[in-house]
């Protein structure tokens, strides 16, 4: 029987995130894709909410 990985959860800081529960990756907070953590590059410090790309970061910021 092989396990479904589950998210990652996140502290964001400025510049810099810190892995609180390991996982592979994160949901966007905006659309819900899955985001590797490799490739993670667009985050809010204030609402603590990772974003897929840039259009997702401005929609959030946008609906604020």
């Amino acid at each position: 029987m092989t396990s479904v990985p589950s998210p990652a959860t996140l502290h964001y800081g400025d510049g810099e995130f810190a892995v609180l529960k390991p996982g592979p990756f994160v949901l966007c907070a905006v659309s819900g894709r899955p985001i590797p953590l490799e490739i993670l590059r667009y985050w809010s410090v204030e609402h603590q909410e990772p974003y897929f790309g840039p259009a997702e970061a401005l929609s959030r910021m946008v609906d604020q």
